[in-house]
């Protein structure tokens, strides 16, 4: 469905999920990223990793959806969004935490060839606000942040 489906009456309503959705069993970004870190030796982070990501806790993303089928004007946009912007070096530097080995720069021209395909996302300054979906739908992220989520472990298991 497009934005134009909306102006021939068909009720269509967009959530833009953060690029990092995550909770536990989650395969997705963080996962790869320690992945990576545990075969590379290293938790890398691209120049000084102040590019920043947003983040959602896959149950808090979860009632954004319903509440977009419910409330949600036709052609709406929501942005499910519960971290703004958490950098790159913090997400590198928990994971280096987690398994235990070092936190470190990786010069932009050596981004592709040490993190491969997922190189050119990480070195994205991606921050995105949740403000205006939070006061017209009512929506309030109440789940762990991506870091308590980190810090939990559950990422680290093989």
């Amino acid at each position: 469905m497009s934005r134009g489906s909306a102006e021939r009456g068909v009720r269509v309503s967009l959530v833009r999920l953060s690029p990092t959705v995550h909770r536990e069993g989650d395969h997705g970004f963080i996962k790869t990223r320690v992945e990576m870190a545990r075969q590379k030796g290293v938790s890398g982070y691209i120049g000084d990793g102040s590019n920043r990501w947003s983040a959602v806790h896959r149950l808090d993303a979860a009632p954004m959806f319903r509440l977009s089928l419910e409330k949600a004007q036709p052609g709406a946009i929501r942005h499910a969004v519960g971290e703004e912007s958490v950098t790159t070096r913090t997400i590198a530097e928990a994971i280096a935490k987690g398994l235990g080995v070092p936190a470190a720069s990786i010069a932009t021209d050596a981004a592709m060839a040490h993190f491969g395909w997922i190189g050119r996302f990480f070195s994205i300054d991606a921050p995105a606000s949740s403000a205006l979906t939070q006061k017209r739908m009512g929506w309030k992220p109440t789940h762990a942040t991506l870091m308590q989520d980190v810090e939990a472990g559950h990422y680290f298991a093989t």
